[in-house]
Parts: C-alpha cells; structure tokens; sequence
C-alpha cells in the first residue's frame, strides 16, 4: 500500500509502519498508526509511509461488506408501527372508495347538481393520502439507520427502535467495554532505602529485563518506559519463571521482577539483594467511559458493571468511572452472564447488554438489546441488535437517544398523517375543498412527512 492508497480488503502488515485514516470506519479523525502485526479494515486510507498488507478477509466478508449489509436490513426491514401502518393502508384505499362514492350519492339525493356531486367524490379521492402513511415510518427508518451509521452506531433492524424506548439498565462487560483491556503503568514507586535515586531508574532497570518478555505485563513497562524516553540496557541470561516472575542480569547486576498480589497486577524489582521498588500496572479505562456513565444516568439509566475479574478490581474501575458499588457484579463466570441479564430481567428490568467478546455472545442475545463494540468479535457482533463502531462507550447512550428519537419520528409521522386524512377527507365530502386544493393539500401531507424524517440528519 502506498501513501493515499485505500486498504481493499481486511488483513494484517506484514512489512513497514504507516498511519492509517480510520475515519470513513471509526470516525476517529486521529490517523491510527500500523506497524507489523497489527490488523487493517478494508476502507483504511494509508496516509504515509508504505506498507504490505496480507488479506485476511476479502469481498462480502469485511467489515466494510458487512456494515454495509446491517444497514440495508435495518433499512429495508419493517418494524412492528411499519406493520400497523400497512394493516391500515391495505383498507385505507376501498374505504376512500367507499367514502367518495358515498359522497357522490349524498349530494345527488340532496338535489345537488350532478358537476357538483361529481366535484366533491373527485376531491375526496385526490386529498385522501395513504403516500404519509406509508412513507411515515420507511423515511424514518432510512433517515436514522443512515445517520447512525454516521455516527458510529449500526443498527440491525428496526425492531430494534421499539425495544430502546423501555430500556432502564445497562450492563456492561468490563475488559474491552469500559476499559481498553491492554496492561498500562499506573505508577512506579521506590522502596524506603532503596538507594535509587528516582523511579526512571526503577523502571527502566525493569523495562530492560521484560523487553525479552511477550508477557501483557511485560509489554506494558516496556512501553512505559519507551513513552518516558528512557534508554534501556541490554539483558542477558534471561529466566522466565511461569507464575513468578522473569529475571536477568543488566548493567552487570541479576536483576528481578516478581508478580505481588494486589488489585492491580503489581511487579517487584529486585536487585543486589535488596527490593529496589514496585511496578503497578492495570487494565486502563477508556478515557471515554466516566463520561458515558454520566450521559446514562442523566437519561434515567442505571448502569451495571459485569466481569469475570475479582471484587477490588471490579470496584476500582467502578468507582473510577462512577457506576455504584451495588451495581457491580464480579467474579462471574462467561457461562453465567446470560444468568445475570435473565436475572435482571426477572426483577423487572429493561436490560441493554454492552460487551466485545465470545464470552458476551449469550449475554448479549438474551438482553432486550444487544450492543457489541465494533472492535470486538465476530460472534458478539452476530449475537448483538446494535453495533458500535468505534468501540467508543459514549456510543451507547449516543445509540439509544437515536434510536428513541427515531421511533418518536415514526409516531410524529404516523400521528400527521392519521390526522391529515381524519381531517381532510370530511372537509372534501362536505365540498369545501375543490380538487385543485385537494392535491395540493395531499402533496403537502407527503412532503411534510418526508421533512420531518430529513430532521434525524441534525441528530447529535
């Protein structure tokens, strides 16, 4: 690929580092850079740089494709108001046939001049608009998918809308959800006595020993460490003890670095006999993500934390983005989340699930609805009613304002023209309205239905 290529299919670099436009994917204006290993999407523009991509998925089995695919069905699927407006639509025709012939028949016996009688049966017929009705929900439906997928948010089906409007709880898994499920250090602290003399010291001795280590823990020193623009020694003799720690010997001392139990994963480093300092590293939360829980509190929506990690850890992301301690549901098996949304659903609840992974999939199909994060797998994108794109939390209560505000579009649309044609018809039969009047009229009930869609386009 070179510089203002568009990636053709999804696959992983094999060679060379770029940055990569994301934008028409994510909607993330931030270039993403690549470098070897790391995964590319078909509809990627390679902004410098070049860069060999090996396809992994081509054709109709994008992401591209498949977006693209969620939204037609979502588009051209009926939701249950779409359903009564065609019950209604299907006798509107015969029993405005029945109305204008009436009509005809009602002035005749009152004497009327048959042009007259004629005239008011013509108007009845031309300003009766079953277009608003049928248009009222499609319009909607096509207006709102499109800007949601704009806006990072796919939605299935329209069936979806109907069940957002009731929705009072939303769980959310935790690894990959509210937080990035990638290991970062959160603080280096020096022992009393160690004889270091700052804790760049600390961590790059500890980032030269993990730079031989593939470990998550490992990679998120090294990183720390490269960010700080330390510069690390070379490690020799290294030792990996599975379950302990790793070891090495750098600038000439066996250094070591040991696992310490904790809330968060907490590394010792070791040298010369002494505990030098300790390392702590936790799954970070998306920068996002307190302020999606605020957003959802606002609308009246309990938020619930779901994970599989233990209490502490359970309760330091809570609290660090502001969901309630007796909403935090921990140490819970993938097998029982499924378990937990029923539950929740027993108590009377209206529940959204929100999750990224295999584990998510039944959770998310049991849920009223089903949110899955864009950057997640393929099974609970499957499983879910919504996609998020982005993998960005703020999407979800962006995704269920949109969807409410779209089924209050249909109803709006749906009200109009119900009132439209309950009004106008009488009007027409009693010849208060000639014919010329009476299209013009029934052009106008089209056009406002189709405007008021046009207005989800402003939708933020």
């Amino acid at each position: 690929m070179r510089p203002g290529e568009r990636v053709a299919t999804d696959g992983e670099v094999i060679e060379g580092h770029s940055a990569l436009d994301t934008s028409t994917m994510t909607g993330e204006s931030v270039p993403m850079e690549v470098t070897v290993g790391g995964s590319v999407l078909g509809g990627y523009v390679n902004t410098h740089g070049r860069i060999v991509v090996r396809a992994n998925k081509v054709g109709a089995d994008t992401q591209l494709a498949r977006m693209a695919r969620l939204v037609s069905d979502a588009q051209t699927g009926k939701a249950q108001v779409q359903r009564l407006a065609d019950r209604v639509s299907s006798v509107f025709v015969p029993v405005v046939l029945a109305i204008s012939a009436l009509t005809f028949v009602a002035w005749v016996a009152l004497g009327n001049p048959l042009a007259s009688a004629f005239t008011a049966a013509v108007a009845v017929l031309i300003i009766a608009c079953p277009c608003a009705l049928g248009l009222a929900t499609p319009t909607a439906i096509l207006v709102g998918t499109g800007r949601g997928a704009q806006l990072g948010v796919l939605i299935k089906g329209p069936e979806v809308l109907e069940n957002v409007k009731d929705i009072d709880t939303v769980v959310l898994d935790k690894t990959g959800t509210v937080t990035t499920g990638v290991m970062s250090v959160v603080e280096v602290r020096r022992s009393i006595g160690s004889g270091v003399a700052d804790a760049d010291e600390i961590l790059r001795i500890a980032a030269s020993v993990e730079s031989a280590s593939e470990h998550p823990v490992a990679r998120a020193i090294v990183a720390a460490a490269a960010s700080a623009r330390l510069t690390l020694s070379p490690v020799t003799n290294f030792r990996n003890e599975p379950g302990v720690g790793v070891s090495g010997v750098v600038d000439g001392q066996e250094v070591s670095i040991e696992a310490i139990e904790g809330q968060n994963t907490t590394a010792a480093v070791s040298w010369g006999g002494l505990r030098r300092g300790e390392i702590e590293v936790a799954d970070t939360v998306k920068p996002s993500s307190r302020r999606a829980i605020d957003e959802l509190k606002a609308m009246g929506i309990t938020p619930v934390l779901l994970t599989g990690d233990n209490a502490e850890v359970a309760a330091r992301v809570a609290s660090e983005v502001g969901i309630a301690a007796g909403d935090v549901i921990a140490g819970v098996k993938p097998t029982e989340k499924a378990d937990v949304v029923k539950r929740l659903q027993a108590e009377g609840k209206k529940v959204a699930m929100v999750g990224d992974g295999v584990n998510d999939s039944a959770a998310l199909a049991t849920a009223d609805i089903g949110m899955a994060m864009g950057t997640g797998t393929d099974a609970a994108i499957e499983a879910s009613d919504l996609t998020l794109v982005r993998g960005d939390l703020t999407t979800v209560p962006t995704a269920l304002r949109l969807s409410r505000k779209t089924l209050g579009t249909i109803k709006a649309n749906l009200f109009w023209a119900f009132a439209y044609n309950t009004a106008a018809i009488p009007l027409a039969a009693l010849g208060l309205l000639n014919p010329m009047i009476a299209g013009a009229a029934m052009a106008m009930s089209s056009v406002f239905v189709v405007l008021n869609s046009l207005r989800l386009r402003t939708f933020r």
